[in-house]
């Protein structure tokens, strides 16, 4: 079933919106990146002579930007902080890791391609924002051959502050000429939601993303979609 005609029974009762822009989260939206991730905390914690914390760990502690991972990997909790010592030396060994192996086993989400394409379709214009680092997020989105389907690109480091913040976002909008109360979001996360209503976006949530083992659906986005296939449930055309 193409997307013009994907559930179609919920478009007769879906209030549509038209925003002027749309901008997306990366990992966990458009990426499952925890693959790498994973393997580059466990090598991390092998080198360190510490027990290693497999995929399923990882997939509740990332969002927040790579240093944070490594802090919740070497506590192996979301919450707390590890010794600075212990951070120092683990730190380095991460991002020297992470470097060679950014994209090696993640994979665009299924339907995420073909809603791209079917927003850019309608007229919209699409740019991304994540929390992970220029250095990692430029390769990973050439690799994956997403990048060049984005007019901007927001990295964790782009903006002084990171989402939640919603600095990453509203300089964004300011970038493209777009008021933020005519702007959406499309995220995963609790971050995401956060960012998003405080800089007066809409907000969109995938269900299958990364929100530290939490239902979305507990910080209300105005949507939740279980795949990019569903935004034509959400999306009206837009005029060219």
């Amino acid at each position: 079933m193409g997307l013009a005609a994907n559930k179609m029974e919920k478009n007769m009762t879906q209030q549509k919106i038209k925003p002027e822009f749309i901008l997306i989260d990366l990992d966990g939206t458009l990426i499952d990146s925890v693959p790498d991730l994973a393997y580059c905390v466990d090598e991390m914690m092998k080198q360190l002579n510490l027990p290693t914390r497999g995929e399923a760990a990882v997939r509740d502690w990332v969002g927040n930007g790579v240093q944070r991972l490594v802090e919740r990997a070497l506590v192996n909790s979301v919450e707390g902080m590890p010794e600075a010592s212990l951070m120092d030396q683990a730190y380095p060994i991460f991002l020297d890791l992470y470097q060679v192996n950014t994209s090696q086993r993640s994979r665009v989400y299924d339907g995420v391609v073909e809603g791209i394409e079917w927003m850019k379709a309608q007229g919209y214009g699409v740019s991304c924002v994540t929390n992970k680092a220029e250095a990692f997020t430029v390769p990973l989105l050439k690799d994956k051959g997403l990048y060049d389907y984005f007019e901007v690109v927001v990295s964790g480091d782009t903006c002084a502050e990171k989402k939640p913040h919603p600095m990453p976002l509203l300089y964004a909008a300011e970038k493209l000429g777009i008021a933020p109360e005519n702007a959406l979001m499309i995220g995963d996360s609790q971050s995401d939601v956060k960012a998003a209503r405080a800089a007066g976006f809409d907000i969109f949530c995938m269900t299958y993303g990364y929100n530290h083992g939490e239902d979305i659906r507990n910080y209300q986005p105005d949507a939740v979609m279980d795949s990019f296939m569903e935004l034509p449930d959400y999306l009206a055309a837009k005029s060219f």
